[in-house]
């Protein structure tokens, strides 16, 4: 997985491509424990995540409770698989998703 990271006044933007599993999510976690502490808001952008598992999904969850406090998460452009991966797992009702 790549993640592109742009920063802009108070709002951080990681653009991710890949699969975000078991290997890659230490990779995302240790991106967000560096750019949530200065984010009012936290855009993730999806658009090339082909599959995400319960790795992905944690970090998700511990990024969403952190920006819950601070300001706000969006996830941005998820595929239909993924999609479908948060519908199952009561993601789409805990995540904003644009």
């Amino acid at each position: 997985m790549t993640i592109q990271k742009e920063t802009e006044a108070s709002q951080v933007t990681l653009k991710l491509v890949g699969r975000l599993d078991t290997i890659t999510a230490p990779s995302l976690e240790t991106e967000l424990k560096s750019a949530i502490p200065a984010a009012t808001k936290l855009v993730l952008d999806y658009t090339g995540i082909e599959y995400i598992s319960s790795a992905g999904l944690r970090v998700l969850l511990s990024a969403q409770k952190i920006m819950s406090r601070q300001g706000k998460m969006i996830v941005k452009n998820p595929n239909a698989t993924v999609m479908e991966i948060f519908e199952m797992t009561g993601f789409r009702d805990i995540l904003h998703i644009e």
